[in-house]
């Protein structure tokens, strides 16, 4: 097991008690709100807002202007759209919010999503060329072409149109697109990179909507699409996207689309749904019509307004999820297998000829998850063209250190912490040993531990409940605005136990504290990590309200505990109960 190295963040005690007397909040959720960056009542408001006023001009967006002008000349003169999605999540409600839309105001649309396994990410030529026979004249990307360069110019010279809207990386040079929407232009004046495609579609119809009118669909209908593909794409919850989500997640709780509605069944959601709902419930689901059989399934759900239609494509979805589980868990115990459990260098890079494409990206999760090192899982072909996706542990740009092997791969693109590659079987074992060079002069030699942000260290008598409501106000949670976490030392352990999966079961005190229990999900039991009950522990921890029996009390949800620093043995029993209320 990986130790955890804990960072506590350090505030300034005067700026925290002005923040929290200004908002009238207490000092814990003050330092919250100041570990996130956000030190006056100004920037509290941004964060704290459910509106769009702080939304930023579309317009900033290079060839914004260029784009609806396009998109308003093919609805007034009936030409045919191709909508050109990826076959993720991100790829398919991008999509999905653009044929809503454009049908809506009377345009001629249609939609394309690439077969993972025949035909490969983004633009391909065969793909144009049927499209253009088809009486395509505009196609637009979504999640894709940022780096289709060649792909693109075969399209020029078939007389398409192409506008990509997309969040790659990019390079210096740029694909001659007619536009080419993307934040992470150099030239961009817009200032937030952290739209992904859903959400630059949604910005892409609001500058429609801005400069033409609002003759069709209502854009912030679309939300619960946008909500889909930021969680989804792992994108930071900052700015926009806060909003977004949290606005998409109370259409997505309301159920008002079909396919939405009929998904929510199919998973078992009843409750009021988060981001950990879209994250774990909803998206892989969606994601597994792409990974095993075609993503086409996914748009279908999430266009269809009929209900029987919506109820067998959800119930699809729901066996590809299924299949797709076993196929994902027999290709870890392989990657694992093949890992060993000594020398493992600093960076993964695995391969075979029978690997599923569809769950190599998942399986490269896994395996940061456990050994906290870069990872890249290939799955290759007959023909010996390998096709992989790598992920990655924080601080290791992953982009830029494949843009290092570019002269080993046949192509790549993606983020610094997520990306896909196509490489030729006998390039593998170079691949492997430079990566490890990289992530091993990056780290130093040593491998990196874990780290665990801690928002504030607190007193266990200041957990309240109004701490409790008061940190709720900062969801939606996620990459760029985690759950709030806290940090107590010296507590003791009045019980501890492992219930159901090997989660951890613990009462906890902290001075003249009442009793607090605790859950710690899949931590398993305290001798595992070396420690007994009779020491005094440091916890971190989410605070949240358990409802049970009527009763409302405050839970911990542990995230990581270690031995106190002050280690010495400690004796106490206690009859109070934890804390509560009926």
């Amino acid at each position: 097991m990986i130790e955890k190295e804990w960072v506590i963040h350090t505030i300034d005690r005067a700026e925290q008690m002005v923040l929290a007397k200004e908002l009238s909040i207490s000092p814990i959720t003050a330092s919250v709100l100041l570990a996130r960056g956000v030190a006056t009542k100004d920037q509290a408001k941004k964060w704290l807002s459910s509106g769009v006023e702080f939304e930023h001009d579309p317009f900033l967006l290079p060839d914004m202007g260029v784009a609806v002008d396009r998109l308003q000349k093919a609805v007034t003169d009936g030409e045919r759209i191709c909508f050109y999605g990826d076959y993720d999540v991100d790829g398919i409600a991008a999509t999905s919010l653009y044929l809503s839309f454009f049908r809506s105001v009377g345009a001629e649309a249609m939609a394309y999503i690439p077969h993972r396994i025949r035909e490969g990410y983004g633009l391909n030529q065969d793909a144009l060329h049927r499209l253009r026979e088809a009486g395509v004249k505009l196609l637009v990307t979504s999640d894709c072409g940022t780096t289709a360069h060649r792909e693109v110019e075969a399209g020029n010279r078939l007389g398409l149109d192409i506008i990509i809207t997309d969040h790659h990386q990019t390079d210096a040079d740029l694909p001659r697109a007619l536009a080419l929407l993307n934040p992470h232009r150099s030239d961009s004046g817009y200032p937030f990179t952290g739209l992904c495609s859903g959400g630059l579609a949604y910005r892409v119809v609001q500058a429609y909507v801005s400069r033409y009118g609002a003759r069709g669909r209502e854009p912030n209908a679309l939300l619960d699409l946008v909500a889909l593909a930021t969680v989804a794409d792992v994108v930071p919850l900052q700015d926009e996207n806060r909003v977004y989500v949290r606005e998409g997640l109370r259409l997505i709780t309301r159920g008002d689309r079909p396919g939405v509605r009929a998904l929510k069944l199919a998973a078992g959601v009843e409750q009021e749904c988060t981001t950990g709902t879209l994250a774990f419930r909803l998206a892989p689901r969606i994601n597994a019509a792409g990974r095993l059989a075609h993503a086409e399934a996914g748009v279908l759900l999430l266009m269809t307004e009929s209900d029987a239609e919506a109820r067998d494509l959800a119930e699809q979805l729901e066996r590809l999820n299924r299949e797709r589980q076993r196929i994902e868990e027999a290709t870890t115990a392989e990657a694992l297998a093949a890992i060993g459990g000594e020398d493992v260098p600093a960076a993964l890079v695995l391969w075979t000829r029978h690997w599923h494409m569809g769950v190599v990206g998942i399986v490269a999760a896994r395996l940061v998850e456990k050994y906290h090192r870069p990872a890249v899982m290939v799955a290759v072909d007959d023909q010996g063209i390998g096709k992989g996706s790598a992920r990655t542990v924080p601080g290791f740009d992953l982009y830029a250190a494949l843009a290092q092997c570019r002269d080993l791969l046949e192509g790549f693109g993606g983020h610094p912490s997520a990306a896909g590659l196509t490489v030729r079987e006998s390039r593998l074992p170079e691949l492997r040993e430079r990566l490890a060079q990289i992530a091993a002069g990056w780290s130093g030699g040593r491998p990196q531990a874990p780290v665990l942000h801690v928002d504030a260290e607190v007193d266990l008598t200041d957990v309240s409940f109004r701490v409790v409501r008061e940190l709720d106000m900062l969801h939606p949670h996620g990459a760029g605005n985690p759950e709030p976490t806290l940090a107590v030392r010296g507590l003791v352990v009045l019980s501890a136990r492992v219930v159901g999966n090997g989660h951890l079961k613990l009462t906890v005190r902290h001075g003249n504290s009442l009793p607090f229990d605790g859950i710690g999900f899949r931590l398993g039991p305290l001798a595992d990590r070396g420690l007994t009950g009779d020491r005094r522990m440091d916890l971190a921890f989410v605070p949240e309200l358990n409802r049970w029996n009527g009763r409302e009390r405050v839970q911990l949800r542990i995230r990581d505990l270690r031995p106190s620093q002050d280690q010495y043995a400690v004796k106490c029993h206690t009859k109070q109960s934890p804390q509560s209320i009926s």
